[in-house]
């Protein structure tokens, strides 16, 4: 659906009863709608990337005990913060009598009838929440350069030369270009699907690593030092949460009820994607203790044949995740901000392919300036998750419900207001940590 139809929908219709029998799943009309196993896969391949691999990491820096209980509570505050937001999305869609609003128009909305103190951040609400969302899957492309770049490095080390990683890094750039070049969802679900099925076979490799011959489990540490959390707060949120993704698959479902119900497509998903998560988490690290890199895949053997197949297959999937991330920065600043630049329509789709080249060129460019995965991952985890998937859906919700009621002794209110106070402190704190840590490295 056109941007500009939706915005003038959104400004010209009258408020009416959230009861109205107006529903806006019944109204979408989607060029190239998923299915259900479709957006099931997209799912799957937004939530499970380089993140997985770094559970073992997060775990040495919480223990094994800490990091099992707050995986689950931080996933379980994610799943949540998500159901609030495309609730919250769907209440201001019902009252507006529009298909469907954006993350940064819906924020718009909800501020205009929240409570008074809150109005005068309306102006500001769609840039900001809109640069949020484009900065974070911008700096997800970034970690997937290095990843990328990592995993070949490793195999090219073992049977050719040693290249420093900033030169593979160079060689990526044009397999990057073409499939970021790939503007729609529907093209991108068969990559999707392959990239998970290689991923699960990758996973029973890694499995089979990282649970052979292991340690006692009393040589690994059930807590760590709490100064290490926010780092573990960080990485965790950056593996777990994908928020423009999420909102992006659900936006072109065909049947967009399926994916919030009690045993719909985003609750099954999480389900899988955080038993996979504790799971690799946990036995990483008894493994391999504080020994533990940015991505398990550098820790098992470089010179054996099944490593370097799983090297291999997950540079793959990473490479098929880089046009999946990258699809929400893309499709934010061209169709939201600078497609209405250019009067000549037909030059359209050269100009959008243009701007994916140079997003890709400055994913490159951030990439060769902080090679270190695990530093980046949590630096983008903590700055920008904990406000997109924290922060933001709590205050929707807050401002959405002001006139509607927050139910039964305010709960919703105050559960909010909780979530608010954990995202400001996770937030800030794991970004203090995280920019001091990349001041450390680059100072040795």
């Amino acid at each position: 659906m056109q941007n500009d139809i939706k915005n003038e929908s959104i400004v010209c219709s009258e408020k009416v009863s959230s009861t109205d029998d107006y529903d806006p799943h019944l109204h979408r009309n989607v060029k190239n709608p998923t299915n259900n196993w479709q957006t099931f896969a997209h799912f799957l391949k937004a939530s499970i990337g380089t993140g997985v691999l770094a559970m073992p990491s997060a775990f040495a820096h919480a223990g094994y005990v800490n990091g099992i209980l707050l995986t689950l509570i931080i996933g379980l505050l994610a799943l949540y913060c998500l159901h609030i937001l495309i609730s919250s999305m769907y209440l201001l869609c019902k009252q507006q009598r529009v298909p469907y609003v954006s993350f940064s128009e819906a924020m718009k909305l909800g501020l205009q009838e929240g409570p008074p103190f809150l109005r005068c951040l309306v102006p500001i609400a769609i840039p900001f929440v809109d640069g949020f969302l484009a900065f974070y899957h911008f700096g997800i492309c970034c970690v997937y350069v290095v990843f990328i770049a990592e995993s070949i490095k490793q195999l090219v080390d073992e049977y050719l030369v040693e290249w420093d990683v900033r030169l593979h890094m160079c060689i990526i750039i044009i397999p990057l270009l073409l499939i970021y070049s790939i503007r729609n969802l529907r093209l991108l679900a068969p990559f999707s699907s392959a990239a998970n099925l290689l991923l699960f076979v990758g996973f029973g490799i890694i499995l089979y690593y990282i649970c052979s011959d292991l340690p006692p489990l009393s040589e690994r540490k059930p807590f760590e030092d709490y100064l290490k959390l926010p780092t573990f707060f960080g990485t965790v949120l950056f593996a777990l949460e994908a928020v423009g993704v999420i909102l992006a698959i659900e936006e072109n479902m065909s049947t967009p009820r399926a994916y919030v119900q009690p045993c719909g497509i985003m609750n099954w998903g999480m389900c899988i994607v955080l038993s996979l998560y504790v799971f690799i988490g946990f036995f990483g690290y008894w493994q391999y203790g504080d020994e533990a890199l940015g991505s398990v895949t550098l820790n098992i053997p470089q010179s054996e044949i099944p490593a370097q197949v799983v090297k291999i297959f997950f540079a793959i999937t990473t490479y098929i995740s880089y046009a999946l991330q990258g699809y929400v920065t893309a499709n934010i600043l061209w169709s939201k901000y600078l497609s209405k630049r250019f009067k000549d329509v037909s030059k359209h789709t050269l100009y959008e392919l243009i701007f994916r080249a140079v997003i890709v060129l400055l994913t490159f460019c951030c990439a060769v300036a902080i090679p270190d995965l695990s530093l980046f991952l949590s630096l983008v985890g903590s700055f920008c998750l904990s406000i997109l998937g924290l922060i933001f859906p709590a205050l929707l919700q807050i401002c959405v419900q002001y006139e509607r009621g927050y139910g039964p002794y305010k709960y919703r209110l105050i559960i909010n207001l909780l979530l608010l106070i954990f995202g400001f402190f996770g937030g800030i704190v794991g970004t203090y940590v995280s920019i001091a840590d990349i001041v450390a490295a680059f100072s040795k």
